[in-house]
């Protein structure tokens, strides 16, 4: 079991009968004499703490006045621009619920988190308009809709714009009578298999994170510029790009677009980011290209990574382009951040670390007993951030939160050192000839290999009905494919790895499927692999 350190600090004004958070992230700015400085950076130029301040205000009343009470809550389907933070500081210090909503999802899906959140409004970026629209038509809902930006000419133009309400506010907020253990927002999980989870997170949450892991372990300072190309709707995200910098007075780059290649190198260019978070993925495709100014001087001292294992290879060779390490770690919606990571100067390539302080974790086996040494098991966690539970889903949120433990799902194990070693999913374990094999140590071989870029293994059905591993392999410009690279690579799996954990096919791809976020989409590689004849193929 992990032994937490001792938190950087604990502000006194989390031990009282009354806390908000947004009037917390926003003030110690100004009491800090940091009214002048840039907070936030997006298409449109900086933001100074003052002035974010005065958007906070201008949002809050300007959700009241439209009828939105507190408690109540208000979905936020916005890019990352200004108006997301503003309008989620403004809920937030209004005493109102906002829901961040994931800009990738389709109509469908929407129309089940307008539902199931039953929001009182939905803020919106003009270019996503028109999905809101069809997903408000679906799931028949009928609340108010706000735009930030220009209303597309093909739609009401009654709906009231975002600028212009909070333009016409008078006066300042008054600060919602909210505690440190109310609710504060939601984010939704972006599970796999079913609807999306609504967690509930609460008003210290944010804080909590921010002090324990960005400033107690990353060690974020005020003259700090980041960029985050997880969004902010993403717990990931939102934890990077927003209560991070605002918690320690740093600066923060919104980008709304796709963190392509192209878009995160001219990012470097221009903005000069000194900490840069992203996901195993980008790193890989910023190493690729030629594009990536990795051979020029940067300003980064510092990169995280997170949302799936970064291989030991990617990071070195990361390091040794950009002679910056790469801190990676692991969290989880329920958690809202990390709360397993490696140290920036200590960093054990191919473990995710140790519990990030003030967090505890332990590895227990199918009957709820710890493993022995060096054994796999599934990944419990504790620690101050920890989610109320599940909106409306009172099955789920029972089998996740046991008291003050939360199951993970995630399968580790712990090195000689006692660093956490990421096994994979538990749901994406697989048994082979009766033992359990682990598609991430398999795909760790594969990647040390110089002409893979990405792996990913999954489960599929042989010809006589037995799970057999199933690799699909993205290779790099120069690679060989045929038969001569797939001969080095099963001579390379055979070296290192037991016969039952070699793949049984190996397929060469263009890409992996993805999330919004960069995951990979095993569930597709999964569907794809057990249908007969059946080449790769997706959007």
């Amino acid at each position: 079991m992990g032994t937490p350190e001792q938190p950087a600090f604990t502000p006194s004004r989390l031990q009282s009968s009354l806390y908000n958070a947004a009037q917390d992230l926003i003030e110690r700015n100004i009491v800090a004499s940091r009214g002048e400085k840039i907070a936030f950076i997006d298409a449109g130029g900086g933001y100074t703490y003052c002035e974010l301040a005065d958007r906070v205000d201008r949002c809050a009343v300007a959700l009241l006045t439209m009828g939105v009470q507190a408690e109540q809550r208000v979905a936020l389907c916005l890019l990352d621009t200004i108006d997301f933070p503003s309008c989620f500081l403004g809920a937030i210090k209004a005493g109102i619920v906002p829901v961040p909503l994931n800009t990738s999802w389709q109509p469908i899906e929407l129309a089940f988190a307008l539902n199931d959140s039953r929001a009182k409004a939905v803020v919106v970026s003009e270019s996503l308009l028109p999905t809101i629209l069809k997903a408000a038509a679906l799931a028949r809902w009928y609340g108010q809709i706000v735009v930030s930006g220009k209303p597309p000419e093909d739609v009401p133009d009654t709906l009231p714009c975002l600028a212009e309400l909070t333009q016409a506010v008078q006066g300042s907020a008054t600060v919602a009578a909210t505690g440190p253990d109310d609710v504060c927002f939601w984010l939704y999980s972006s599970g796999s298999t079913g609807n999306p989870k609504a967690t509930l997170h609460l008003q210290t949450s944010m804080v909590r994170t921010a002090e324990l892991f960005a400033r107690g372990v990353l060690g974020f300072q005020p003259d700090d510029v980041v960029y985050s190309s997880a969004k902010l709707f993403f717990a990931y995200g939102l934890g990077n790009s927003l209560s991070f910098p605002l918690a320690t007075g740093a600066t923060s780059i919104l980008y709304s677009g796709r963190p392509t290649v192209t878009a995160v190198s001219e990012i470097f260019r221009k903005l000069r980011p000194t900490i840069f978070c992203a996901v195993p993925t980008l790193f890989a495709s910023l190493l690729a290209s030629s594009d990536f100014p990795g051979n020029q001087p940067l300003s980064l001292r510092l990169c995280t990574s997170a949302g799936e294992a970064l291989p030991e290879r990617l990071a070195r060779t990361w390091a040794a382009c950009t002679g910056v390490e790469i801190v990676d770690g692991i969290g989880s919606t329920e958690m809202l951040h990390i709360f397993i990571s490696n140290r920036p100067g200590s960093v054990r390539y191919g473990t995710t670390g140790q519990p990030v302080p003030g967090y505890q974790a332990r590895i227990l086996d199918e009957q709820g007993q710890e493993v022995a040494a060096g054994e796999m098991g599934e990944l419990y966690v504790s620690g101050p951030s920890t989610a109320a539970g599940y909106w409306n889903n009172q099955t789920k949120t029972q089998g996740t939160f046991r008291g003050e433990w939360v199951k993970t799902g995630d399968r580790f194990r712990q090195n000689p050192e006692n660093d956490y070693v990421y096994c994979g999913r538990s749901d994406e374990m697989l048994k082979v000839s009766g033992m359990w094999v682990s598609p991430v140590e398999i795909e760790s071989v594969l990647l040390s290999h110089e002409c893979v870029v990405e792996a990913a293994v999954v489960g599929a059905t042989d010809e006589c009905g037995l799970i057999k591993p199933k690799a699909y392999v993205v290779v790099n410009g120069d690679a060989r494919e045929g038969p001569e690279l797939t001969g080095e690579l099963n001579h390379r799996l055979r070296e290192h790895l037991p016969p039952y954990k070699c793949p049984h096919w190996i397929e060469i791809v263009d890409q992996l499927p993805k999330t919004a976020g960069g995951k990979i989409r095993r569930n597709v590689l999964r569907s794809i692999a057990n249908q007969p004849r059946r080449k790769a193929h997706w959007a």
